[in-house]
């Protein structure tokens, strides 16, 4: 088959966050498994700067294609794409594909592309990503979007992935509100994936501790965007309130309107380091010199983040936001409630015992051995196309 994913920004711009690993992971194991897969994306990078590679080029056997934004500050501040020549290249690319396949829900890229394939009779599958709730942020201009515009597209999808159970209940309630396909939406979960065996070769962590003061305390790594709803704030305070002098607290990720206040949260406590942004090599030096991974986050999809953590072997603090009570369950971490309090008695837990920290770790790896690498999820796209291919055989 002939794959296309459509998505606002693909790798190297993984500062958008985990939308980019996604979709640059189910890529992959595509074509491991034999597809052709092409990309249409746009060229921003982060939220100031456009990638400054070719406009068309051809990575790891995908072929990608970056069209401009008209405006990378609209990009950064709204999370608004203004891509140039888009819909050409669509309608360019689209006879030859079997698949469309686009990432997120409210973007302009979809209005552009799925009209063109709609009118080829291309099935077409949607990943929201965990962003389709309206409380998760931009509520009112979700809303807006939501009238104005959402209804037409979601006539277009065929299939919508949800990543967790938590998410295919909020799709299939928030999909009802956009009107009756005559062919009605079908519906499945299929998780992230990460690539095992990156995340178990990681580089040493003298160098990384060194660098950022760590020495050789137990460490906690919250590596994210810095937004609001992720729980930055809540883990700061958890963390000083755990009262385990000789722990350190690691915060890794580009902010999103959360570093001021964690900042003079933080303040005077020299235990907690912000790292900033980190790119792909210290993102890797960070997992290895980390002890727990802490996301007490307000509202989640499936986070990569949090995956990449349980597979580099370290147990995982979460909220039941984060839609994985398995961490739980499976013996690989702990789910509390978003609370300073609760946050608190199991960070402590945790950074006191380090014996209780290996037992989890190597459940944690066990769990996405299982369950969340690239090879087993491509395996249930794979399902998914095949199915909507057979669908349209049958028409």
């Amino acid at each position: 088959m002939h794959i296309l994913h459509v998505t606002p920004y693909y790798q190297p711009a993984y500062a958008y966050g985990g939308v980019v690993r996604a979709a640059e992971g189910m890529a992959a194991a595509l074509v491991a498994s034999g597809h052709l897969v092409t990309v249409l994306t746009t060229d921003a990078l982060d939220q100031t700067t456009r990638y400054q590679g070719p406009a068309e080029e051809e990575i790891d056997g995908v072929r990608i294609f970056r069209r401009p934004n008209l405006s990378i500050r609209l990009r950064g501040r709204l999370n608004l794409s203004t891509p140039r020549s888009m819909k050409r290249t669509a309608v360019s690319i689209l006879p030859t594909v079997d698949i469309l396949h686009v990432h997120e829900f409210r973007t302009v890229e979809n209005l552009l592309v799925t009209p063109v394939a709609r009118a080829l009779g291309i099935p077409i599958v949607l990943s929201p990503h965990g962003t389709l709730n309206v409380t998760t942020g931009r509520g009112r201009l979700k809303a807006a979007w939501d009238r104005l515009l959402s209804p037409a597209v979601a006539q277009s999808i065929d299939h919508v992935i949800a990543l967790t159970e938590t998410e295919l209940n909020e799709v299939k309630d928030i999909w009802a509100q956009f009107g009756k396909r005559r062919k009605p939406t079908d519906f499945s979960v299929v998780p992230n994936g990460v690539d095992l065996k990156e995340l178990t070769d990681l580089p040493p962590a003298r160098d990384f501790r060194q660098r950022y003061g760590l020495a050789d305390a137990p460490t906690v790594l919250y590596m994210g965007r810095l937004q609001a709803r992720k729980g930055v704030d809540v883990l700061v305070r958890a963390f000083q309130r755990a009262q385990v002098e000789h722990a350190r607290l690691l915060i890794a990720g580009p902010d999103e309107g959360m570093l001021s206040q964690a900042r003079a949260l933080a303040s005077g406590d020299s235990r907690i380091v912000f790292t900033g942004y980190l790119g792909s090599d210290e993102r890797l030096e960070a997992l290895s010199a980390s002890d727990v991974f802490a996301l007490p986050a307000r509202g989640e999809g499936l986070s990569m983040a949090v995956l990449e953590a349980l597979a580099s072997g370290m147990p995982a603090l979460i909220s039941p936001g984060c839609n994985m009570p398995e961490v739980e369950t499976a013996g690989a971490g702990f789910v509390a409630d978003a609370t300073v309090d609760a946050v608190a008695v199991k960070l402590r837990e945790l950074l006191v015992d380090a014996d209780l920290r290996g037992r989890m770790g190597m459940a944690a790896r066990q769990l996405v051995a299982e369950r969340y690498t690239w090879e087993v999820v491509g395996k249930q796209l794979e399902s998914v196309y095949l199915q909507l291919q057979h669908n349209k055989l049958q028409r």
